[in-house]
């Protein structure tokens, strides 16, 4: 096995197993938010494509260094470009994380992007860090990717969907709660409203066997319970700037004071 399918593995046994994995956005163009993050004893990162400044290659550099250090890390995308897609999974990334999933095409789409034939049509190269430069043969290869593919996590975060939510996740790990885009799309409603959305995606996906998830701006139960999440296996906490924004401003605060 691959370290890159060894990653998933373990990601995707802690999802079946009814256990909890937490990541955190990484959006500084720094590995330093790689380490800390490990150091932390976070069990995952995602590095983000669609709401910070980092270059492509900036964001394969990071995959890079996670894989190399041994920390799972996904990409989140805002649509599906295959091309990309393939050159982050081939840089070493655990899965993509899809924003603003509405239609069960799109669903589709990224499955062909992630997954290679005849499950997919990304297209095929062994001569990247994925696939150890060449030191696995082909079938080795493709053998290890059919076993333990890409983790694939989609982000509904919209009132309504053009698809039935349950069709949405057809090929999906995981179904993320986009909890302030929801909101802005729900525009902006009192707490009742948003928990009933959010129970919606989260009953859809526990009815077609696919972990829930979402953002939290704080790790605590509270306030995953407090955002509908509290069942959710697959959580992520903050950024690395927001996390590295709080601190300075907490020790200002403390200092006025």
């Amino acid at each position: 096995m691959t370290p890159v399918a060894e990653a998933r593995r373990r990601l995707r046994t802690a999802l079946a197993g009814g256990g909890r994995v937490v990541g955190t956005f990484v959006k500084l163009p720094t590995v330093d938010s790689v380490d800390l993050a490990r150091q932390a004893g976070f069990d995952f990162v995602v590095v983000d494509l669609e709401h910070s400044s980092l270059p492509v290659e900036t964001v394969i550099s990071l995959v890079r260094h996670a894989a190399a250090t041994g920390v799972p890390a996904l990409v989140r995308v805002p649509v599906v470009d295959p091309p990309l897609i393939n050159r982050v999974l081939e840089a070493g990334a655990a899965g993509v994380q899809l924003s603003t999933l509405t239609a069960a095409a799109e669903t589709a789409a990224l499955v062909a992007a992630a997954r290679y034939a005849p499950h997919g049509r990304r297209s095929i190269s062994l001569s990247h860090p994925s696939a150890g430069f060449g030191a696995v043969d082909l079938a080795t290869y493709l053998a290890a990717e059919a076993a333990e593919p890409p983790l694939l996590v989609g982000q509904i975060e919209t009132a309504t969907t053009r698809d039935p939510l349950p069709e949405l996740l057809d090929g999906l790990d995981v179904a993320f709660v986009g909890t302030t885009d929801l909101a802005v799309s729900l525009g902006l409603p009192g707490a009742e409203a948003l928990l009933a959305r959010v129970g919606e995606i989260v009953d859809a996906a526990r009815s077609v066997g696919v972990a829930s998830g979402g953002w939290l701006a704080r790790a605590d139960a509270e306030s995953a319970a407090g955002s509908g999440l509290g069942a959710a296996r697959y959580l992520i906490v903050g950024s690395d700037l927001q996390l590295l924004g709080s601190a300075l401003r907490e020790v200002m605060d403390k200092w006025d004071q």
